[in-house]
């Protein structure tokens, strides 16, 4: 049984993640104060590498069953 999203959901959940990154480095990102003195640009950077990553990979990250 071959239960694997198809490549148009795979875009379609690149396309989301970009536009919400986008959104939030406007919101919170680079140059608007708050954490370590650079804004929350970083965090976010990193929070979105990993929703890119898990969305290329096919990995359910958040799965923790036994």
């Amino acid at each position: 049984m071959n239960n694997r999203p198809g490549c148009l959901s795979g875009l379609l959940k690149l396309f989301l993640i970009d536009s919400v990154f986008d959104w939030a480095q406007r919101k919170f990102g680079f140059g608007r104060g708050g954490c370590c003195g650079c804004g929350c640009g970083v965090v976010l950077f990193i929070v979105f590498v990993g929703l890119v990553c898990s969305v290329l990979t096919g990995t359910n990250w958040g799965n923790f069953g036994f």
